[in-house]
């Protein structure tokens, strides 16, 4: 998989699975802790891959990208689903491991993913590919989503793009997933004004009605029909039916009545 050092500018490299991992908070660990907690990390991530029977990165040449509180990992695109499932929850539940028995002194490990496929030249790692990976990563709802992972016991908020969620979940490569654990968000970043994606966000042990409170760039409820409207959404979302009875005291000529009522008013004098 390596490119010529002169390789045809207009040939298409070969593709490439691509995971990207960072951890919360890492600079706000005592520098004299940094390099444990990246140790520990790497440990459960290496450990985590050969439990899924995933290859080390580190067999491709340029596969493992360090980033300082986190890292880049390639893989042959013939494991795309694994590093969806059983990859994503196993590696939450290493981290809930590592919780129940961190010492005192140690920092909490909390991490975001990205998981992306596309064409990538090695070992230089030129392409779109690696760059929407890190995006995806980057984004606000993964963002946002860790605070719900937060909230639930979890240790991991993850983002896939739409081509990974197409190809894996979407396509029942995912035996422990379905769409019902993925909410369909933008992924966009604050200081990439042209970068804007759809993604699917993922929290280990919630589905999509449970995440999707904390995300601000979630797909619109209409998109979602299992959604719930935003508070905002309030002033025009119809008024959906509840079962609840309306006494008119009139003739109503009209045998339907509209599924939208734009004003009630109550009658507060008899209760």
């Amino acid at each position: 998989m390596d490119a010529p050092l002169h390789a045809d500018p207009l040939a298409v490299p070969a593709e490439l699975a691509l995971v990207s991992i960072d951890m919360e908070k890492y600079s706000l660990i005592p520098e004299a802790r940094m390099a444990a907690a990246r140790c520990d990390v790497d440990d459960i991530v290496a450990t985590m891959l050969a439990e899924c029977q995933l290859p080390a990165p580190q067999h491709l040449p340029g596969g493992y990208k360090d980033n300082g509180d986190g890292a880049i990992l390639l893989f042959p695109p013939s494991v795309l689903a694994r590093l969806v499932d059983p990859l994503l929850g196993r590696l939450n539940a290493a981290l809930v491991r590592y919780e129940q028995q961190r010492l005192a002194s140690s920092p909490v490990l909390r991490l975001r993913a990205s998981v992306h496929v596309g064409p990538l030249s090695l070992p230089d790692h030129r392409g779109n590919a690696i760059n929407d990976t890190t995006r995806l990563l980057d984004s606000q709802p993964v963002r946002q989503a860790l605070s719900a992972a937060k909230d639930s016991g979890a240790f991991l908020a993850a983002a896939l793009s739409e081509i990974v969620y197409q190809r894996t979940v979407h396509a029942g490569r995912t035996p422990d997933l379905g769409p019902h654990h993925f909410l369909e968000a933008v992924a966009r970043v604050s200081d990439k004004p042209g970068f804007e994606q759809p993604c699917r966000i993922y929290v280990p042990g919630l589905t999509e009605p449970a995440v999707r409170p904390y995300l601000t760039e979630a797909a619109s409820p209409a998109a979602s029909p299992s959604s719930s409207a935003r508070p905002s959404d309030a002033s025009t979302a119809p008024v959906r039916r509840s079962g609840g009875t309306f006494q008119f005291h009139g003739q109503v000529n009209d045998p339907t009545i509209a599924d939208s009522i734009e004003t009630v008013r109550i009658d507060r004098r008899q209760r």
